[in-house]
């Protein structure tokens, strides 16, 4: 006799990223909020383009700003769309990219076309989580991954970026959900989050340098000052 088959829906499969949903993710986003407004007010002349986790609040649209979520492997929001992004180049004053890679996703693409969309003198954010933090016991098997700041380094390098022109800081709380913060200093090693912040450099091209004329001067050599 066969089996019957079952009517029921299965549920999706659960997303690392929705661990952001919870109480503990979004004590980090909340703490985050005023970096990324700092971000903002830098580029008030050019577009900008935000990329979330699904859980993350966007911030409120001040100038001409796009706002896109993960969906699985691709960006829902203005645009749904997957790699490449649908955009310009140089286009952007700054890109955020909020928890968007923290599932252990391939990052190489996507700084890829950060650094493709970006104007020279552009700004890329990039916040992930920080895995030095007692905060990771908050998100043990989440599914996310927590990169060293080598590695995102590295990654920013690969992508064209300019290894002198990144700096780094440190978001969110220690441990507390509601005491999230920001700093650079020893103990801020240890908060929830870590913030990279680069910036988009084109180097110039050289003109030719310019000849001088040499001028004669009619009725003598050249050797007469030698004598």
């Amino acid at each position: 006799m066969p089996a019957i088959a079952s009517q029921r829906q299965t549920d999706p499969p659960p997303c690392a990223l929705d661990w952001f949903g919870s109480e503990a993710g979004l004590g980090l986003l909340t703490a985050e909020a005023s970096a990324v407004q700092r971000i903002l007010a830098g580029c008030p002349a050019l577009p900008w383009a935000w990329l979330g986790a699904p859980a993350a609040s966007p911030p409120p649209v001040v100038g001409r700003g796009l706002l896109l979520k993960r969906d699985g492997h691709r960006w829902g929001g203005a645009v749904r769309c997957g790699l490449p992004l649908p955009l310009a180049s140089e286009t952007f004053g700054a890109v955020l990219l909020q928890h968007v890679l923290d599932d252990g996703i391939d990052a190489d693409s996507l700084l890829g076309e950060c650094a493709r969309v970006l104007a020279p003198g552009g700004t890329l954010w990039l916040a992930a989580l920080n895995p030095w933090t007692p905060y990771r016991a908050r998100w043990a098997r989440s599914g996310l991954h927590a990169r060293d700041p080598g590695r995102w380094q590295a990654a920013l390098r690969r992508a064209g970026f300019v290894a002198d022109s990144i700096s780094m800081q440190w978001l969110g709380p220690h441990w507390r959900v509601g005491h999230g913060d920001a700093g650079v200093g020893a103990t801020d090693r240890l908060r929830a989050g870590l913030a990279l912040t680069v910036s988009k450099r084109v180097w110039a091209a050289i003109p030719p340098a310019r000849l001088h004329r040499l001028h004669w001067q009619a009725g003598r050599s050249p050797l007469d000052g030698l004598r």
